[in-house]
């Protein structure tokens, strides 16, 4: 089960909009949808009125939504967890998800979220991530977590998961501070690829990478418009330029070079 929630966890968009690709791509089926009048304050998480396709002006609530999905030559299926960060109830719903995910049969959890920070829109987006499971640390190189401070709803899930026997891995992409409004395709694409390492399987790129490249290009401009910008930029560059990137290591080009052959199987 891969899953992501919209809010604090998910600056730009870049996580739910994962969950929103993958859900297009892989015609994903509606399994569950949980009442929302149990998780979340209304006045917080306000629901939208839209037309519906006859013209009709509807009310949609915040949903929490599972989705099954089929992939194409896998061997398994996937689901596809995409809600809005509760505001009441984290226990009890997280264990309604992971109780739902038992009875689904799933071996392993997928949680992605999306955080500001002071990276430049110049590099490779950085992801980071951590597990509860020691094989899965192994498997993908991870570094232990070291944070110390308030959580959201990714990790009340993991530990959730955790207790009931699944392991759990979380990913977490880093997007540019003074670039924050949704939507951000290039960190979506960099959690899309982060998330192929960890399960094993080709995930289709679609119209991600086109995307990306205009979100470059407009990120661009406003650089080049604003001297401070430009100039905040470069303090950042030279920062990141300061050590290894880790995008240009042999193991990084051994994944990227994983990840040409998966997408070749399913294209």
């Amino acid at each position: 089960m891969v899953a992501a929630f919209e809010g604090w966890n998910d600056a730009a968009d870049a996580a739910s909009s994962v969950i929103d690709h993958l859900v297009a791509e892989w015609d994903a089926e509606v399994l569950v949808e949980l009442d929302p009048e149990e998780y979340y304050d209304f006045q917080v998480n306000r629901p939208h009125v839209h037309p519906d396709e006859g013209g009709t002006r509807a009310i949609v609530w915040p949903t929490p939504t599972l989705y099954l999905a089929r992939p194409p030559g896998a061997q398994r299926d996937v689901l596809l967890f995409r809600a809005p960060e509760p505001n009441i109830r984290w226990r009890s719903f997280c264990s309604t998800v992971i109780g739902l995910a038992r009875l689904a049969g799933v071996t392993e959890l997928v949680t992605m979220g999306a955080l500001l920070a002071d990276t430049p829109h110049t590099r490779p987006v950085p992801v980071s991530g951590s597990s509860s499971d020691p094989l899965l640390t192994e498997r993908l190189s991870l570094q232990p977590s070291t944070y110390s401070g308030p959580i959201g709803i990714n990790s009340v899930l993991s530990e959730t998961a955790a207790i009931e026997g699944i392991p759990s891995l979380s990913l977490w992409a880093a997007v540019p501070h003074y670039l924050a409004e949704p939507p951000c395709p290039k960190a979506t694409l960099a959690l899309l690829g982060s998330l192929e390492d960890a399960i094993g399987v080709g995930l289709p790129q679609g119209s991600l990478e086109e995307l990306s490249e205009a979100w470059q290009r407009g990120a661009r401009e406003v650089a080049d418009a604003d001297p401070d910008i430009a100039e905040y930029v470069q303090e950042l560059e030279n920062e990141r330029d300061t050590s290894e990137l880790p995008e240009a290591s042999g193991d990084a080009i051994a994944r990227e070079f994983e990840r040409y052959l998966r997408r070749r199987d399913i294209s």
